[in-house]
């Protein structure tokens, strides 16, 4: 697969061109928002041996961008964007699997399928998820009721603050729902590489809601984990937007968490709201079942608007620009509390 081979067969490539470097960019193909900004610097890294020496040519600390599909720009970026374009993966053979280690430039998808072609299994509830390997343990991806938190055996990063390279653990990274060190400490680390360990049988995830509807619709009477990468790829599609048909971030929040009691008082209310069963005696609400019951999904302001596919995801009919679309977001956040006092809160990280 293109993207997948070891990191051997792109070393003439790192070598020509470590990286690049210019002034005054656009940013929007930086982002599948597709928001018109702009960044003063941006540079794209190829090797990431040559990271500290690219730092030091930038004008600040950069913010760091995969695909930029988990951001959202409400305006122009003063200072520096670095784009990881670094490309390889290396494998490690252990007697029931493998440790993998994904260079961050890769695309997650990518990464996911080629997974799958080698015999692994895990990976298969997050296919499709747009974005790259260094961007998901950031923000703790997952899907289907699957997390890559479970996967992760290390991460390796650049520190910013300390000027020096660092591996650290799974407990390090603080993994939580949609959350990480990374994230609390969003422009500290650069995400180098991951390395996961995947194993070649896993018990399938299927309790997850349409999975099994889906298998059922595919005439799959004995999951594979590609089996139900392929069912979880047409609930994907089914479901969410293109962003190469039309600008979106995913899922744009979080499904929240709130304590049992409330849960409860509130399942008495509304007796059909979605509710799963979550740790520390919390219950997770769907973020996208209340945003429907506020009469918000298909609703559009200019060409800002939440998709009439699925009320979670915040879209760009075309020239809506960073503050529209947060003001959107906004105005649901407040409508979801005032009925429900249940603050949803944004999954990309808002750069303003």
């Amino acid at each position: 697969m293109a993207g997948m081979a070891r990191p051997d067969t792109d070393s003439a490539r790192s070598v020509t061109d470590p990286y690049t470097l210019h002034n005054d960019v656009s940013l929007a193909v930086h982002n599948t928002l597709r928001v018109r900004a702009r960044a003063r610097q941006l540079a794209e890294l190829k090797d990431a041996s040559r990271l500290p020496e690219l730092l030091d040519k930038l004008d600040a600390p950069p913010l760091v961008l995969g695909q930029g599909s988990n951001v959202l720009f409400t305006g122009d970026v003063a200072g520096a964007i670095l784009v990881m374009g670094t490309r390889g993966v290396q494998v490690e053979e252990t007697g029931d699997g493998a440790c993998v280690t994904v260079a961050a430039g890769e695309s997650w998808d990518g990464f996911v399928r080629w997974s799958l072609a080698q015999g692994f299994a895990g990976l298969e509830n997050l296919t499709l998820i747009p974005g790259t390997v260094g961007a998901a343990p950031i923000q703790n991806i997952g899907a289907y009721g699957v997390e890559i938190a479970e996967f992760v055996e290390r991460v390796e990063v650049w520190d910013v603050r300390e000027r020096r390279a660092m591996i650290l653990d799974k407990a390090a990274c603080a993994f939580s729902y949609r959350d990480s060190l990374f994230k609390r400490e969003p422009d500290r680390y650069i995400v180098i590489a991951v390395r996961f360990l995947l194993p070649r049988v896993q018990p399938l995830r299927l309790e997850y809601a349409g999975v099994r509807q889906e298998l059922a619709r595919m005439n799959v009477a004995e999951p594979t984990p590609r089996s139900v990468a392929e069912a979880v790829r047409a609930l994907r599609r089914r479901k969410l937007p293109d962003p190469a048909v039309i600008g979106n971030a995913g899922s744009f929040f979080k499904n929240p968490l709130v304590p049992a009691a409330q849960a409860a008082e509130l399942k008495r209310a509304y007796p059909d709201m979605m509710q799963w069963p979550a740790p520390d005696e919390q219950v997770k609400l769907s973020a996208g079942w209340l945003i429907e019951a506020c009469g918000f999904k298909g609703m559009r302001e200019g060409d800002a608007g939440i998709s009439e596919r699925h009320a979670l995801v915040l879209v760009n009919y075309g020239h809506a620009s960073g503050e529209q679309l947060w003001a959107l977001a906004k105005s649901v956040i407040h409508g979801v509390q005032s009925r429900f006092d249940v603050t949803l809160e944004p999954e990309p990280r808002i750069i303003s």
